[in-house]
């Protein structure tokens, strides 16, 4: 009925949503909000997807300004100038540059032979948005290169394999001699064999290639590329922690068997050298959502369907278990963690309520503070 309603009056799903992307709600007055936190993130409401500005404070979780979205997100980025950049979920064709503290916000739409694959970041230097791809011809992953002004196609790299998702910049020299300088670029493929006809259904995983590659930020040349022993267990997202100097890698587990995909590990790290999976996760039930670091090294790990937030050594041993319904978004600054679940979200032990209409999504970003 809507795709009626608009063609009668010439609207186009895409230009329906830049004429609603140019307003951003405010839902809540201003106050006195103290000592507040503040997370990017996007959500469903009422049957529509939002991203917009939350806060977690003594006044409970709330709303603070929304923009609406024609489907729904999953990674969000903070550019060095305050805007976001949302990326629509996998296989997405929409991207969206966000203005916070106001002005028009800026949509894109990929052509039809490329799908997004969920996660955007502004490259070091800012001339550049790197987006995560697939080749819709032959499910070839690739790395958009796009003006950070126009957010228009301006080239591609290869991430040497299929399903690339989330990219993270080395934030210093790692590996043997500094192998790899601070500003590569990191590319969880997942592997997973996906293209047009197949949408997000998990197929052919006979055929399954998961790896993690690190590309030059310049050119795009393959430096390096590292495979797990188990070809079953796609590499989904990254997160760095400073103090042990490793990446982490959420795991999600394809294996035929339940019981094998029920028992496997959720966390893999990589320091500059090796590939590791953590120890096999009795009953974490294969699937790790997100990851960030933790305070005092190692991980915070949300296991989605195990309805728990793992808090992971650096090897990836359970050191903590937390109860946390649908446990999803992860975000860590300055030594604090705030873990998204169905109905709450958990910061440094305590939990507080949603708002209860609100569906929280796969992740958010934590802007500096001050």
């Amino acid at each position: 009925m809507q795709t009626e309603i608009d063609a009668r009056h010439g609207l186009t799903r895409r230009a329906l949503f830049a004429l609603l992307g140019a307003v951003a709600w405010p839902l809540a007055q201003a106050d006195a909000r103290g000592e507040s936190d503040e997370l990017l993130a996007s959500w469903a409401e009422a049957g529509r997807y939002h991203a917009g500005r939350l806060s977690v404070g003594a006044e409970g979780a709330q709303v603070r300004s929304r923009i609406e979205l024609p489907t729904r997100a999953h990674g969000l980025a903070l550019d060095a100038d305050g805007s976001v950049l949302v990326a629509a979920r996998r296989p997405g064709d929409w991207l969206l540059r966000w203005r916070p503290k106001g002005g028009e916000p800026q949509w894109h739409w990929v052509n039809d032979d490329r799908r997004l694959n969920g996660h955007v970041l502004p490259s070091s230097d800012g001339r550049s948005v790197w987006t995560t791809e697939t080749d819709q011809a032959d499910a070839r992953g690739l790395i958009g290169l796009r003006d950070a002004r126009t957010l228009e196609k301006t080239g591609e790299w290869a991430t040497h394999g299929m399903d690339p998702h989330e990219m993270l910049v080395l934030p210093e020299a790692l590996g043997p001699r500094d192998r790899f300088p601070a500003g590569t670029l990191l590319v969880a493929n997942g592997g997973i064999p996906t293209q047009s006809e197949t949408g997000r259904s998990h197929r052919n995983l006979s055929r399954m290639d998961p790896s993690l590659v690190a590309l030059d930020p310049a050119s795009g040349a393959l430096l390096g590329q590292w495979r797990l022993h188990d070809a079953r267990l796609s590499v989904r997202h990254l997160a760095w922690d400073p103090v042990s100097r490793r990446v982490g890698i959420a795991l999600q587990a394809e294996h035929d068997d339940e019981a094998a995909r029920r028992d496997a590990p959720l966390l893999a790290t990589w320091d500059g050298s090796a590939l590791t999976a953590s120890p096999p996760m009795a009953g974490a039930l294969g699937y790790g959502g997100d990851v960030c670091a933790r305070a005092g090294g190692g991980f915070w790990l949300s296991a989605t369907r195990a309805n728990a937030l793992l808090g992971l050594a650096p090897d990836g041993a359970i050191a903590e278990r937390v109860t946390l319904p649908s446990a999803g978004a992860l975000a860590a600054q300055a030594g604090h963690a705030w873990a998204g679940g169905a109905a709450a979200v958990w910061s440094d032990g305590q939990q507080q309520a949603w708002p209860a209409a609100l569906q929280i999504d796969n992740h958010w970003v934590s802007p500096p503070r001050g």
